[in-house]
This record gives structure tokens, sequence and C-alpha cells, in this order.
């Protein structure tokens, strides 16, 4: 496989991790009756904007990149405002 080909793959893969987020908050949503964005889902966020953010640095697209990079300091803001409001350093599943 050609070292563009991995690239591909790698920003595929990152794109599913970027959109399971949705599939987690949806089921979490349905589970609970209302509209609820679980803890997971922000981890999810981190975890696929980093895959797309190595693989747009990659590509050398400065767009892709920013948007990226912000949304990882936006996705890790949260978190932090979540265990402020939990009273704990700790993050517990939901």
């Amino acid at each position: 496989m050609a070292d563009e080909d991995w690239w591909l793959l790698l920003g595929f893969g990152g794109q599913v991790v970027f959109m399971g987020r949705f599939v987690i908050q949806w089921l979490a949503s349905e589970r609970h009756r209302r509209s609820v964005i679980p803890v997971s889902f922000w981890y999810l966020s981190i975890a696929g904007a980093l895959v797309l953010f190595a693989y747009a640095l990659h590509r050398r697209d400065p767009v892709f990149v920013a948007g990226q990079g912000v949304g990882v300091a936006i996705y890790l803001r949260n978190l932090q405002l979540i265990r402020r409001a939990r009273g704990t350093d700790g993050l517990r599943a939901e």
C-alpha cells in the first residue's frame, strides 16, 4: 500500500471516529428520552479531531488544521467544565 493510501485510510478512520460521537449522542438521548451529551461524546470528539488534525497537517490544509485545532481546545474545555460542575477530578461515564 502506498504512503498516500495509508494517509487516506487514516483520514477516513478519523472521520469515522468523529462521526461516531453523533451515534453515541443519539443513542444516549434515545435512552434518556431527551437530548443528552454524554462525556464519551467529548472524548470521541477529541480523538477524531486529533486524527483529522494530523491528516490535515499532512495535506497542508490550513483551513482544516485551524478548524480541528480550535475544535480540540473547545472539547477539552467542555471536559474541564464537566469536571468542575461535578466537583471531582475524574469523570464518570454516562
